[in-house]
């Protein structure tokens, strides 16, 4: 049986539509999910919708309606705008399934079980954007105009409430991360989170009594879970947690992929709760960058909010995940801007791969019938071509392995310019009529780059990489089909012709209003 690899996105709270961010990081689980999929991985992807808390209720009688009816509402925009990105998730999780509370309410149970959990008065700085309650002392601002660390409005706040013993934890949270340095990346998030668990933790409020949307608290009437104890429980709800079989195979999850302002909720307070839970701890939580618009945070308050929907209409959704994956260094913040991506995709994607695939299988469709090339004669060029091309798919693979995302597309676009390079040397066109032998070794090297470039690039690409691997004949597409050197043999054995193709990676043009 195959070796499980369980990642996860952030669920994201539908208070509003999607923006530019939650695609870019569903696009970047993504191509991981899909990348570790072709290495033979049993792949669990989890994605979804976060929808308890006072936001949610706050925004659904702003609009007039039942919380549950808004949520619905507004959980759709994210299934949808994951359905049209090509997301291939597992499950779209909501923090409404009936599984879900269950899941909820165990993990409660077994913090109280621990002695973790305790009946007080909270009176403190809490932010309704974050969801999150905050010291004095990590406020700026005075009065009224009192700001969180990620610069939203706190309000002060006092009722009876449930205790977690987060100060309990400050110890074995250190000394968890000491023991694996892997578990929080990139390292500036690791070195953020340090500097926060060594200055002490404050035991957390965990329940809410103010409002009721939200996973009763078991045997405590009024209380609401803090929608973070919710939240993040999610990610063991998407294992069937707490039946043993299931979680037993996928959990501990691989990889939590989330924005670096929520850092501190998945690498303190959930490995706390686990740790309280007696559950294993998570391999990786990493924090990517935002995407910014034009070098500027989004905000509604701004009008810089994009709607990725739109982008899509405007630019096909292979183009934007490219851009995503190629333009941002994975973990860093990134811009965008209409103009960087058709630039980018023009440059890259449609100029080097799209029209190398387009020129080269329109030559063997009009010049041989679309009859594969035969063995030909061979030269050193082939061999050096094939060579740099085997080096750019495993640096792709080596890079994608280790997170590094961008590298990796990078390394991939060495192989690509490799066989331009060629092409343009070997001149198949003018070898027609001067050498024809030639022309079928240069024709069949050609194709078997091609191949396996496209291969590789399938989890960025997927609908392009795969037409082109179609028009090719190409069925098997995964890491060992890289290396299968008699494809382009028993391809032409079968009979396979290659049809007249029509262009899969088409150039941009800019938008007339663009986002």
């Amino acid at each position: 049986m195959a070796d499980p690899f369980y990642i996860t996105t952030a669920i994201h709270y539908p208070n509003g539509r999607p923006h530019i961010g939650h695609a870019y990081e569903m696009v970047a689980a993504d191509a991981i999910a899909r990348f570790q999929r072709q290495a033979g991985r049993d792949v669990r992807f989890l994605t979804g919708t976060d929808e308890h808390g006072l936001k949610m209720t706050q925004a659904a009688r702003d609009r007039g309606i039942p919380t549950r009816a808004f949520a619905d509402e507004m959980s759709l925009h994210f299934s949808r705008m994951a359905d049209r990105f090509e997301i291939s998730y597992d499950r779209f999780i909501r923090t409404v399934d009936t599984d879900h509370y269950a899941a909820s309410q165990a993990i409660w149970q077994r913090m109280a079980d621990a002695g973790d959990l305790y009946l007080d008065r909270y009176e403190g700085w809490y932010s309704v954007r974050d969801e999150a309650f905050y010291a004095a002392d990590e406020l700026t601002g005075e009065g009224d105009q009192r700001l969180s660390p990620q610069g939203t409005p706190v309000e002060w706040t006092a009722e009876e409430t449930w205790f977690f013993r987060l100060s309990k934890y400050q110890q074995p949270l250190l000394d968890f991360y000491a023991a694996n340095p892997d578990f929080i990346r990139p390292e500036s998030r690791r070195n953020e989170v340090l500097r926060f668990v060594e200055g002490g933790l404050s035991d957390l409020s965990v329940s809410r009594t103010s409002f009721d949307w939200g996973v009763p608290v078991p045997g405590s009437p009024g209380h609401v879970m803090y929608v973070w104890v919710d939240a993040l429980t999610n990610y063991l709800t998407g294992t069937g947690w707490p039946g043993e079989a299931t979680e037993n195979r996928f959990w501990p999850a691989d990889l939590h992929l989330i924005g670096k302002d929520i850092v501190r909720f998945h690498a303190v307070y959930w490995p706390a709760f686990l740790m309280s839970a007696q559950v294993a701890l998570p391999k990786t939580v990493f924090g990517h960058g935002f995407l910014l618009t034009r070098g500027e945070k989004m905000s509604k308050s701004v009008g810089n909010v994009v709607d990725p929907m739109a982008l899509a209409d405007a630019f096909g959704v292979d183009a934007l995940r490219y851009f995503f994956l190629r333009e941002v260094s994975f973990g860093q913040d990134g811009s965008y801007s209409p103009e960087a991506i058709v630039t980018r995709v023009n440059a890259e994607l449609a100029n080097s791969f799209g029209n190398l695939a387009q020129r080269t299988l329109s030559f063997i469709a009009k010049n041989l019938e679309g009859a594969l090339p035969a063995t030909g004669k061979a030269a050193d060029a082939d061999g050096i071509l094939i060579e740099e091309v085997v080096l750019a798919c495993a640096g792709l693979r080596t890079a994608f392995d280790d997170l590094m995302l961008s590298q990796g597309v990078e390394a991939w676009l060495r192989g690509v310019y490799a066989c331009n390079q060629y092409i343009d040397a070997e001149a198949p066109w003018a070898l027609r009529t001067t050498d024809p032998e030639r022309m079928h070794a240069v024709l069949g090297t050609l194709l078997r780059a091609i191949r396996m470039l496209a291969i590789v690039i399938l989890p960025v690409v997927p609908e392009a990489a795969g037409k082109v691997l179609d028009q090719l004949g190409a069925s098997e597409r995964d890491h060992a089909a890289v290396d299968d050197d008699g494809w382009l043999a028993r391809t032409a054995a079968s009979g396979f012709r290659i049809a007249a193709p029509t262009p899969v990676l088409p150039r941009l043009e800019m938008p007339v209003d663009p986002a």
